[in-house]
């Protein structure tokens, strides 16, 4: 996994920026009941998209929660006395706490089929009866567009996603937790150039590739041959689930 203390400083700009952060939050929104009074945004990372959930809705209490310290303390910047450092699996809040719980862009990060259940579990049990938890599903998924990226990176060994909707569904319904409906949203600049991808290989974006070993050596020179090294390929388009508690 990538060492987001290191990666803080440049994960907005190397992940689409305010216009994804736009259509994440907008995406999430649609699916807050109207009438919620607080929300927390479990790994929020930088705050980029946990702020525009304090925007579009004044009178909702919004609270973040990170592992990472450089990534906490850049949220903070953005929602002063709103972040709180903690770890998704155990986290450092009541049972019924809040009117809604996002976890956006997390459990696709988590190796462990056990910490995804506990994280859902634990989003249910902060969450109050009636109160609605939205997650993102099957991101590894998304970033295949049928590029010619991934025609190359199709033969590149792969971890088993632990964010399947249908897992992720499973898991919820285990916590008292039902569907309540779904969205998608576009990973605005996030559509990857050949010169781009050879970069993510380099710093170890590709977990099952870590730089150094041959075989990645290998896809850097094919990624290398592709032809438009900086035109970017379309954007991946995210999955959203939503589900109530009981």
């Amino acid at each position: 996994m990538l060492d987001y203390d290191k990666e803080a400083d440049d994960y907005d700009a190397l992940r689409g920026g305010e216009p994804r952060a736009e259509a994440a939050a907008d995406a999430v929104l649609g699916l807050v009941p109207r009438g919620a009074r607080s929300l927390l945004d479990v790994a929020c990372g930088t705050g980029i998209v946990t702020r525009r959930f304090a925007a579009a809705r004044p009178g909702m209490r919004v609270t973040g929660v990170d592992l990472t310290t450089a990534m906490a303390r850049r949220a903070a910047a953005r929602l002063p006395g709103a972040i709180v450092m903690g770890d998704s699996r155990r986290l450092p809040f009541p049972d019924d706490a809040f009117d809604a719980v996002t976890s956006v862009w997390l459990l696709h990060l988590l190796a462990d089929p056990d910490d995804v259940r506990r994280v859902v579990g634990e989003c249910a049990r902060v969450l109050r009866p009636g109160g609605v938890y939205i997650t993102t599903v099957d991101k590894g998924a998304a970033h295949n567009v049928g590029s010619d990226i991934d025609a190359v990176l199709a033969t590149r060994p792969r971890r088993p996603a632990t964010d399947t909707s249908a897992a992720v569904g499973k898991h919820a319904d285990e916590h008292g937790l039902r569907p309540a409906g779904e969205a998608r949203f576009p990973g605005r600049g996030q559509g990857r150039s050949p010169r781009r991808a050879l970069m993510d290989l380099r710093r170890g974006w590709f977990v099952t590739l870590p730089p150094g070993d041959p075989l990645a050596d290998d896809f850097a020179v094919r990624l290398a041959a592709l032809p438009d090294q900086d035109r970017p390929r379309p954007d991946p388009e995210f999955s959203l689930r939503a589900f109530r508690k009981r």
